[in-house]
């Protein structure tokens, strides 16, 4: 613990008393819950989970609240309690052409076997605040695809495989994989 600082541990801990009743805010004010945050705050807590390297929604929510919205704070935070996690296996690879999607655009191949998917996106925003969402409201719900995305999207690296354009993968190794937060390269 840092003690250099006038007052010692006490001062310290007040700092700490400090930042709690400035996250809470105004008593008047519900409370965020960690719900709210996992439900409305989507993208912030799957940036939170995929950079702390937990895949958990309502930690990464308790951090991304601990941290007042600061979500590279949030992610500090996960990454610290994920330094304290027993380490019991590996996860297997995942076969990506069998994956759900949301969005898979290519500015590369215009074909993409399965079509191309745009999704949810900033990408076409006019970067404008949108003063609507501070009235409230529903959102126009969105338009619906005339047929359901394929169940399996090729990938493209297979494709330029059996083409023979790209070489392929190497087998891979029976060892365990490295962690680099254990052990040092």
């Amino acid at each position: 613990m840092y003690v250099a600082v006038k007052g010692g541990e006490k001062a310290i801990d007040n700092a700490h008393r400090l930042m709690a009743a400035e996250r809470r805010g105004a008593p008047a004010v519900p409370e965020l819950t960690l719900d709210q945050i996992a439900g409305q705050l989507g993208l912030a807590v799957d940036r939170v989970m995929t950079e702390g390297s937990v895949h958990d929604r309502e930690l990464a929510a308790l951090a991304i609240k601990q941290a007042q919205g600061d979500l590279i704070e949030a992610i500090f935070l996960l990454r610290a309690y994920r330094t304290t996690l027993v380490r019991f296996g590996a996860s297997e690879p995942l076969d990506t052409a069998a994956m759900a999607i949301r969005r898979r655009i290519s500015s590369a191949f215009k074909d993409l076997p399965g079509g191309q998917v745009l999704g949810p996106t900033y990408d076409y925003t006019h970067r404008l605040l949108d003063f609507a969402l501070a009235e409230g409201g529903e959102p126009e719900p969105p338009a619906v695809a005339d047929r359901p995305v394929d169940g399996r999207m090729p990938r493209v690296a297979d494709v330029l495989g059996q083409q023979g354009l790209i070489e392929g993968n190497p087998p891979a190794a029976d060892a365990p994989p490295a962690d680099l937060t254990r052990q040092p390269l």
